[in-house]
């Protein structure tokens, strides 16, 4: 089976966010069960190898698409100025050279895996401008969405840019609210949908999380299914983490307690043993709940006597808010408004508690991330984080978390307050720690899933 990936970010080439873990990481998941994989990527500014074509793994192919005015600039999609202004034409020319390339390859081809609205545009271009190419005949797309907030929308001006017929500007094609949308295309022509969790994608179903293409969604509902996101476990491993203070393992989970004292000393916290110690590791921004975390924090720090350290960037509100806070809660809260990928790992080995408090989260990794940690997450259950975290009873030792439902500071509060019971519990924190480091987040289940439905959608009859 040989599966084409087209995204337009991956690890370790080039990344802004979670796509760009997930396109390097999956074909190398891919790799190990039998799945031939060739990836397609922008030879941005950031890429930095000089040839044309690298391998990843052992024969993962990842090849550039080469054009200097698009691409060889800062950012790849905009910069703090905003977007750039041609990311229509930039991604329309990625699309129609990475099916140019296979092509000329006479390369065949089972399966293009692509990926949010930068790669949309070649579901659209198969089942329209190559539909009767008997080179692609019997290739069939898959279509993922990560974030259905970002959905590639430009003016209706700019649609003779995507080489499509001009009846497809309409609602049964890229036509949204008399703008183009690329996202639309991809979830209308693609074979088969899929996102990074069960729970956003039934969510996304619905008008409150669908961004306005909740219909779309539901009429492709039988075609669209919900994979959970993976993290690389050699990465991310308490055992071998040369970052943190002492490596562990679940046979030695005392030894949190060394990682929880060096962070305390780099953060400038109080050195208590006895006070909960709360991380959160973020964008600084409404969707990621930090509303309600500002709101919360005075009864957080205040009532209940917990340490909070923070680490993130976003929006300037927030920066500003906590910033102002440091000094308040000297002693007791640290607040850094940085990327620092050393601070994040101590975070996550010597928080007691990891905080995720979502307006909505397609798939997370933090909460994988701190379960792989024995750092016990505290989140609101949505998308990938009602797939991953359930409430822990201490009575039964089921669940690995703790879990609120309203978006509402108090419900927060109430969820802190019954992780900070079990804290009181040394045997039983302890228990869920050992609970949280056993959970299995790894690459291969994911893999295995989609490469399920690769062979379906192949095996499926064309009509």
């Amino acid at each position: 089976m040989k599966v084409v990936f087209v995204a337009s970010e991956l690890v370790p080439f080039a990344k802004t966010g979670g796509l760009a873990d997930v396109a390097g990481a999956l074909p190398l998941a891919l790799e190990k069960i039998g799945v031939d994989v060739v990836a397609y990527l922008p030879k941005y500014k950031c890429v930095t190898v000089d040839r044309d074509e690298t391998v990843l793994g052992k024969t993962v192919s990842v090849r550039f698409i080469k054009h200097k005015k698009y691409f060889y600039r800062d950012g790849l999609y905009g910069t703090e100025r905003g977007d750039h202004k041609d990311n229509l034409q930039r991604f329309t020319y990625f699309c129609q050279e990475v099916l140019k390339d296979l092509k000329a390859r006479n390369e065949r081809v089972d399966i293009i895996h692509c990926h949010d609205w930068q790669a949309a545009l070649i579901p659209v271009y198969l089942k329209t401008l190559y539909r009767n190419d008997p080179f692609f005949k019997d290739v069939k797309t898959v279509f993922t969405v990560h974030n259905l907030g970002y959905q590639g929308i430009f003016p209706k001006k700019l649609f003779n840019q995507t080489h499509l017929p001009k009846a497809l500007f309409s609602i049964d094609g890229l036509e949204f609210y008399n703008n183009i949308n690329l996202l639309k295309g991809g979830l209308l022509f693609s074979d088969i949908l899929t996102t990074v969790s069960p729970t956003y994608s039934e969510e996304i179903k619905m008008r409150e999380f669908g961004y306005g293409l909740d219909g779309v969604l539901r009429v492709r509902s039988d075609s669209l299914f919900g994979i959970l996101n993976g993290i690389d476990q050699v990465s991310w491993n308490p055992e071998t983490d040369e970052t943190i203070a002492a490596p562990f393992n679940p046979g030695d989970i005392g030894k949190k307690l060394i990682n929880k004292r060096d962070l305390q000393r780099e953060c400038g916290l109080d050195e208590k043993d006895s006070a909960p110690l709360i991380g959160v590791i973020s964008r600084l921004a409404d969707q990621k709940g930090i509303d309600l975390v500002a709101n919360a924090l005075t009864a957080l720090m205040e009532e209940l006597g917990i340490q909070f350290v923070l680490l993130g960037t976003g929006e300037e509100k927030y920066h500003k808010l906590f910033q102002d806070l440091a000094e308040r809660y000297r002693g007791t809260g640290s607040f850094n408004i940085r990327f620092d990928n050393a601070l994040a790992k101590k975070i996550y080995a010597g928080s007691d508690f990891f905080l995720m408090p979502s307006k909505y989260e397609p798939c997370g990794l933090g909460q994988m991330i701190s379960l792989r940690y024995g750092t016990i997450p505290i989140v609101r259950k949505t998308g990938g984080l009602a797939d991953t975290v359930t409430e822990y009873n201490p009575e039964t030792g089921s669940g690995n978390g703790f879990v609120f439902e309203a978006y509402d500071p108090r419900a927060l509060v109430s969820a802190v307050r019954r992780a900070l019971s079990v804290f009181q519990m040394p045997a039983k924190m302890d228990e869920l720690r050992r609970i949280a480091m056993n959970e299995d987040f790894s690459w291969g289940r994911s893999a295995g899933e989609y490469k399920k439905i690769y062979t379906e959608v192949l095996s499926a009859v064309t009509v």
